[in-house]
């Protein structure tokens, strides 16, 4: 979300680069308070190396958010960069709308196959917000083309986050991100996440699930076409399921008819220590949404998998899914996919996050002997802690104290120390770890020497002040 770097970045005063004056003068950063750097540099980043990148001033930074959950494989690949000039050679660009180009339909049929059960079907797109729209779009659709054309509401999770365009933004549980651009896509329904730090002793573990239900019953069965839910809520800090969530959603969607999204956005390619969220928590969505690590970034890519059934409907007579994105399948970006995937299992990259996953949260849990640290969650390597004023009682800060804590010192500390990752409150604040997934044991010592430096000093200088 919105930063300021106030600690981390030098004070504008004299001669500024040619490329600072140009970011000044032209360049909109996204989620960003631009007028923080009326008086700051903007942070530029000019090179990648590993889990590392660095400024323009050749300072270093490890990337403990692989850039934004998304440089899974690590940075500097130069063997996908390979991947992606010989493409260029052989076709730089030809659209998927009635034609065909050999590494979509490659890149398809390697999706399908590391995807679970009878998810068969790729739609791809230019990434993550796009391929929730799609989504979206598909699920309203295909219960037109079954006569359940009243059936356009979706359920998502409070908090949780699935995109910016406005059809995404309705599944989107954050207050604060739709308030701008309300009225929105009409449907969007929220229940409860599955955040229990804060839940009474004795509640159903199951509760949040049943919630679903509930709401289905209360907004008419007949009204209803999807749940949207992430593998792991990225919104709020790595909220995980407890063990049989999705089991119970699904026997739920069944019964009702509802279609099952699992959104991947961030859960898939490694991130879990799966090809996919779905398989580590061993249910069977209708569609999966996926994007950022698919190609590791190198270049922007998304997709909705589909399952048979729900793409059997499209396939018959004249009828077809009205909907596409010029860029969708783009083949330079489906050759980049498949580097991307080779490395992956060159390297077995999901087998190295399963292998870590015990070491890097055993050093985060350690971290519970500072004062300000509450919670520690998450999975793989896609980890939250959470910052309390008490860890007994567990009170947690206002809007004034979090400002004050996250974007007044934290962000701008942590900078300052050379790790990049996520300071936020869209809920309570946290700190997120996401490092690439080629992370290891000098990266997790890293972390928690530069954790455990600067927490220790807001809680000096916030917390207790």
């Amino acid at each position: 979300m919105a930063t300021r770097l106030d600690a981390a970045t030098p004070a504008v005063g004299g001669e500024q680069s040619e490329l600072q004056k140009l970011a000044r003068q032209h360049l909109w950063m996204h989620f960003t308070r631009m007028s923080a750097y009326e008086d700051h540099e903007m942070p530029i980043i000019v090179r990648g190396d590993g889990c590392y990148v660095y400024d323009q001033h050749g300072k270093r930074y490890l990337d403990g958010l692989s850039a934004l959950f998304c440089v899974n494989a690590g940075h500097g690949r130069t063997e996908i960069g390979e991947a992606a000039a010989k493409q260029v050679a052989e076709l730089a660009f030809f659209t998927n709308w009635s034609y065909a180009h050999p590494r979509a339909i490659e890149l398809a049929a390697r999706v399908a196959n590391l995807a679970p059960g009878d998810l068969n079907r790729v739609f791809f797109t230019s990434g993550g917000s796009e391929a929730v729209e799609s989504a979206l779009k598909l699920c309203r659709n295909y219960h037109r083309l079954n006569g359940d054309g009243q059936r356009y509401k979706l359920i998502a999770r409070e908090i949780a986050y699935h995109g910016t365009t406005l059809g995404a933004l309705s599944a989107t549980g954050i207050p604060g991100l739709r308030a701008p651009f309300e009225p929105l896509t009409p449907g969007g329904c929220h229940v409860p996440n599955t955040n229990s730090y804060r839940w009474p002793e004795d509640r159903d573990p199951l509760w949040a699930a049943d919630e679903i239900e509930h709401r289905i019953l209360f907004e008419g069965p007949e009204t209803v076409s999807c749940v949207i839910l992430e593998p792991v809520q990225n919104a709020g800090g790595c909220f995980t399921p407890p063990d049989g969530y999705f089991q119970r959603v699904r026997e739920i969607c069944d019964r009702y008819g509802v279609l099952l999204i699992s959104d991947e956005v961030i859960c898939s390619w490694g991130r879990l220590g799966e090809w996919f969220g779905a398989q580590r928590y061993d249910y069977q969505p209708d569609l999966i949404t996926t994007a950022k690590g698919l190609t590791s970034a190198y270049v922007p890519m998304g997709a909705v998998i589909v399952s048979d059934r729900v793409a059997e409907p499209f396939m018959e007579d004249t009828r077809m899914f009205s909907h596409g994105i010029t860029f969708g399948g783009h083949p330079v970006a489906a050759a980049v996919a498949m580097a991307n995937l080779d490395i992956f299992e060159r390297e077995d990259l999901c087998g190295h996050v399963r292998e870590k996953e015990d070491e890097f949260r055993s050093m985060l849990e350690a971290l519970r002997e500072l004062p300000i640290v509450g919670d520690v969650r998450g999975a793989g390597f896609f980890q939250a802690i959470e910052l309390v004023k008490d860890q007994e009682t567990k009170e947690s800060f206002n809007a004034e104290e979090s400002e004050t804590l996250l974007r007044g010192f934290l962000s701008g500390a942590l900078y300052d120390h050379g790790l990049i990752c996520r300071a936020d409150d869209r809920g309570d604040p946290v700190i997120q770890l996401s490092p690439p997934l080629i992370a290891d044991t000098p990266e997790f010592e890293e972390i928690d020497r530069i954790l455990r430096s600067v927490l220790t000093e807001a809680w000096e200088r916030v917390v207790k002040h």
